[in-house]
């Protein structure tokens, strides 16, 4: 499926839907709260919270190893671009076509970040899209103006992490159609909670291995490559949300408050570049000028090049370099 270069699934210029089960006016939640998502948002933001915490503790009495570092960055690489060149690029705006074996790898990739099964993601980034930084934007920083105090930084907080705890119950695949049709992708959503066990045992059994069979090197391996990766992609993915809709610089002039934050582009594989995805959200890749860093638009140039993935959006100028 292919969609084009200056609009993405819920993104069409000058369309107007209307908010269903998202923020109500001024950031005020509408409609009935979803309970289930309320609970997993605590277990969401709890766990991998708690689970950085005990590798502090654990690096102060146990020291951190060279193992514990690598599963940390070899963890956060794959899981940061299931995220952003898998749920946000591939699933949120089809960017470009795969087949079943890399759709699956950028399926279970990204589940494994532990950010939400497939349909939830994209549903509610579509969604995003559809309302940037209105009425209906499940996750805009805007100020919480309803008479209480300190609305710019409960603005901000909700915009980071606070809209998980306030989820409107709705239909999802209404934003999701194309998804709910591909059998693939719905399998994998159906074993979310599988994939993200996966993503705890995965750097625990390398860690084990690693270190000649250690109860150290497994629980390092767990809680450096597992919990403490969690928590900081889960950060960096929630700051792309609020700090890039309230800092940094804006080469586009879009319809919402879209910025870019060069800070966060090495940790976010590119994602950061959020005024220019803004601009052309159906692009495979954010870098839109040579010195701006786009680790996920690289991977899809290379599985471009491989032949792995098809009909690929390139900006003009990453086509011509």
């Amino acid at each position: 499926m292919t969609v084009s270069s200056e609009s993405s699934p819920g993104t069409t210029p000058g369309s107007s839907p209307r908010p269903a089960g998202a923020a109500g006016p001024a950031g005020a939640p509408a409609g009935d709260t979803d309970a289930s998502a309320r609970r997993l948002a605590y277990v969401t933001v709890g766990v991998p919270t708690l689970g950085f915490a005990g590798a502090v503790v654990f690096a102060f009495h146990y020291g951190i190893s060279a193992v514990d570092i690598g599963l940390l960055a070899g963890m956060y690489l794959v899981t940061s671009l299931g995220v952003e060149g898998g749920f946000h690029r591939f699933f949120s705006h089809l960017s470009f076509t795969a087949r079943p074996g890399v759709t699956a790898f950028w399926g279970i990739a990204g589940s494994m970040a532990a950010q939400g099964p497939i349909v939830f993601w994209v549903a509610t980034h579509r969604q995003h899209h559809a309302f940037t930084d209105r009425d209906g934007d499940p996750h805009s920083p805007r100020p919480l103006e309803d008479g209480r105090r300190f609305p710019r930084v409960r603005g901000f907080w909700h915009g980071h992490v606070g809209w998980l705890f306030t989820v409107r119950r709705q239909n999802w695949s209404k934003y999701v159609p194309d998804l709910m049709r591909n059998r693939l992708v719905m399998k994998i959503n159906q074993y979310y909670f599988g994939w993200v066990l996966a993503g705890l045992a995965l750097p625990a059994l390398l860690g084990w291995a690693l270190t000649g069979g250690s109860a150290r090197g497994a629980a390092g391996g767990l809680l450096w490559g597992g919990l403490a990766r969690i928590f900081l992609l889960d950060h960096v993915t929630w700051s792309v949300n609020s700090i890039g809709h309230t800092l940094g610089n804006r080469p586009h002039r879009t319809r919402d408050d879209s910025r870019n934050v060069a800070a966060l582009a090495p940790f976010s594989v590119g994602g950061s570049w959020h005024n220019n995805h803004h601009a052309k959200p159906a692009l495979a890749h954010n870098r839109h000028t040579f010195w701006q860093i786009d680790i996920a638009g690289g991977v899809i140039r290379l599985l471009d090049v491989l032949g792995l993935v098809s009909h690929v959006r390139y900006p003009k100028r990453a086509r011509s370099e």
